[in-house]
């Protein structure tokens, strides 16, 4: 990676750098929303910059509430856009200096969701967290399903319930039996959960019928945002058999605000886990293909401090994005821009490294403990999740910023 130096100032670990320029939607005061960069502790006005004549894209496309239309301009495009920002930030001459009314500050500003979602589909791609579900749940010595290291096993969820970081959730209501229940209950949850997960933005359609191959899959993802996937485990585990997840996941899911492009990220791939048995052709890939992105989870409480609970790496993912989008569309399923295919929880070899309270408590029965010395198996009423990730080498780094959210009692 080649050393760029901004005259920007940009805090040191900053997830901002200028190998970074993550795009995202964000307002001011009473304006609308409109797309950014994000550099440092600021934001690019990306539509000022191209009414002074600096972009080649019309300034219509970074006025809109949503980054799709840009999106569909297609990668020689946005790419070029981000390079075009990245020498405007670099350059001694940068005509940028002469208005600073381009620069917003982030806290000065609201984020929005950076895409209209359409489509959101929820991966089950960790074999380390499948690993410890399976063995919870079934059978410790069979614990992985016999298709799961055949496919990358999905499922469609709800697309209308993706929020961005920082909204309130309510803790969700419906049915629930345990084994010593004649019948269920409706009640609120009390066996509230978050999942670490990191989504990919599709950033080229396909028309239905047509198919992606593994090769061709980089050319249909736009960027990385973290994801937290919130799970109700007590509503889940009664509805999910026989056709799987349904209120105990569509309550709500939270995504971080600002996209980070494939592009950014491509000094961190690495090779992937070793698949076992041989996948099909059409899973095959060549190259490097997941990515070394440290991620982590913490808690706070109404009087507790945030205390870090979880450390994980989205490189530990058994099926790879590629394999993801390729098995999506096998079937001729067509994809659209703005599409959110979020990774599954992502958990570690580690207890330090899980992705769910549900391992993190082994199911509730180990308590773990916050800084106020209050103690938890699941989410409790105002709590707060935040989950953040970054990539880092030689000293570069490349991140994610944030997402959270705070639990609100039941209506």
């Amino acid at each position: 990676m080649t050393t760029l130096n901004t005259w920007v100032p940009v805090p040191e670990k900053s997830d901002f750098s200028i190998y970074n320029l993550p795009f995202g939607i964000f307002s001011k005061n009473t304006e609308a929303p409109k797309a950014g960069i994000a550099i440092g502790e600021q934001i690019v006005d990306l539509a000022l910059v191209s009414e002074l004549g600096l972009l080649d894209v019309d300034a219509g496309y970074f006025k809109k509430s949503t980054l799709n239309d840009f999106i569909a301009l297609g990668k020689e495009i946005t790419n070029k856009v981000r390079l075009d920002i990245q020498k405007l930030l670099v350059i001694e001459n940068s005509p940028l200096k002469n208005y600073p009314e381009v620069f917003v500050l982030q806290k000065d500003a609201r984020m929005h969701l950076p895409v209209h979602v359409g489509d959101y589909t929820d991966f089950y791609s960790s074999i380390e967290h499948a690993t410890n579900v399976g063995k919870m749940f079934r059978d410790p010595e069979n614990a992985l399903l016999p298709n799961w290291r055949h496919i990358p096993v999905g499922y469609h969820g709800r697309a209308s319930s993706i929020v961005v970081s920082g909204t309130e959730i309510r803790r969700p209501m419906g049915q629930v039996k345990t084994n010593d229940m004649k019948a269920p209950v409706f009640q609120a949850s009390n066996r509230l959960d978050f999942e670490l997960e990191m989504g990919f933005i599709v950033g080229k359609s396909t028309e239905l019928g047509e198919r992606v191959s593994t090769k061709d899959a980089a050319n249909h993802i736009f960027g990385l945002v973290l994801f937290n996937d919130w799970s109700a485990r007590d509503i889940q585990k009664w509805e999910y058999v026989p056709l799987g997840p349904f209120l105990g996941k569509s309550f709500a899911s939270s995504m971080s605000p600002w996209i980070v492009t494939l592009e950014a990220l491509e000094p961190f791939k690495i090779k992937g886990p070793e698949q076992e048995p041989e996948v099909l052709s059409y899973l095959e890939y060549e190259g490097d293909r997941n990515y070394d992105i440290q991620l982590e989870v913490s808690m706070s409480t109404s009087t507790s401090e945030d205390i870090t609970i979880s450390k994980s790496n989205f490189k530990y993912m058994y099926w790879n994005m590629m394999q993801q989008l390729a098995h999506h569309t096998v079937n001729g399923c067509n994809i659209n821009v703005g599409d959110v295919m979020a990774s599954g929880t992502i958990s570690g070899k580690d207890e330090s490294s899980y992705g769910s309270l549900l391992e993190i408590s082994w199911g509730g029965k180990k308590p773990f403990e916050l800084k106020d010395g209050s103690k938890r198996t699941f989410i409790e009423n105002n709590d707060t999740v935040t989950m953040r990730g970054f990539a880092e080498k030689e000293g570069k780094r490349v991140g994610f910023g944030e997402v959270t959210g705070t639990i609100l009692p039941s209506r």
